[in-house]
């Protein structure tokens, strides 16, 4: 047993985040982030949402979400019911009961609609056909932007752990600028995945961190300290490299 509360604010203090960063990072908002480190679970929706919402902060610090999942369940749930822990157990009446079902539904069509968007995305992405044609009526006229790193014929699956030390880690996909995929410390002992077609790398202190590409242990270019690198299915190159 240990405090979820102090667990997780050591862990956000240790990487020096602020609660509005935590907040854009999670989606989740401010107040529901501080009800978490205070152990303040009455000021929360719900259990369903308690449990949703430590899953996502406690994975947002580099943290296990299913131990801290884990550790609410025995400490606040009584067999089916839940409640807060120390008070009586009783039998939830009727009204209650059809309040649980429909909240439950609510949460799986949102989990649902979720999944089918992510799937939809996914192929989108995978198939390269999102920017493939234009939409009728606009302008086809690019926007002057910065060169995005060039496409890898298959996806890679990207791991690195600090097993040495902690090292200072940026990862991007697609190019220098492109979505922020992570950024922070990877503190001794963590372990982060990526996946991708092409991504961008910059690692601070790479002697402490394992890199393993597909499975397969890597070693990145000296350049991964300073302008990073890209790494692909294929190969993996300095960021100012064609």
């Amino acid at each position: 047993m240990f405090e979820i509360g102090n667990s997780l604010r050591e862990a956000r203090l240790r990487r020096h985040i602020e609660f509005a960063d935590a907040e854009h990072g999670t989606k989740i908002r401010g107040k529901y982030l501080r009800a978490l480190e205070a152990e303040q679970f009455e000021l929360l929706p719900s259990h369903t949402y308690i449990k949703g919402f430590l899953r996502s902060y406690a994975e947002y610090l580099g943290l296990d979400g299913q131990l801290y999942v884990d550790e609410y369940s025995s400490r606040f749930v009584i067999g089916e019911e839940e409640a807060p822990i120390g008070s009586p157990r009783r039998v939830p009446s009727a009204r209650s009961r059809r309040s649980n079902r429909r909240e439950s539904n609510i949460v799986l069509l949102a989990l649902t609609a979720i999944g089918l968007v992510t799937a939809l995305v996914i192929v989108a992405w995978r198939f390269g056909n999102v920017e493939e044609e234009p939409v009728r009526g606009l302008s086809t006229t690019p926007a002057a932007a910065p060169a995005a790193a060039p496409d890898a014929a298959g996806s890679v699956r990207l791991e690195l752990r600090a097993t040495r030390g902690d090292s200072y880690l940026i990862v991007r996909s697609g190019s220098a600028i492109g979505t922020e995929l992570y950024k922070g410390t990877l503190e001794r002992g963590q372990r982060q995945r990526f996946d991708g077609k092409v991504l961008w790398v910059r690692l601070e202190t790479p002697a402490n961190v394992v890199v393993k590409r597909n499975g397969n242990r890597v070693k990145l270019a000296p350049a991964v300290k300073a302008q990073g690198v890209f790494v692909t299915a294929k190969k993996i190159f300095a960021a100012d490299s064609r």
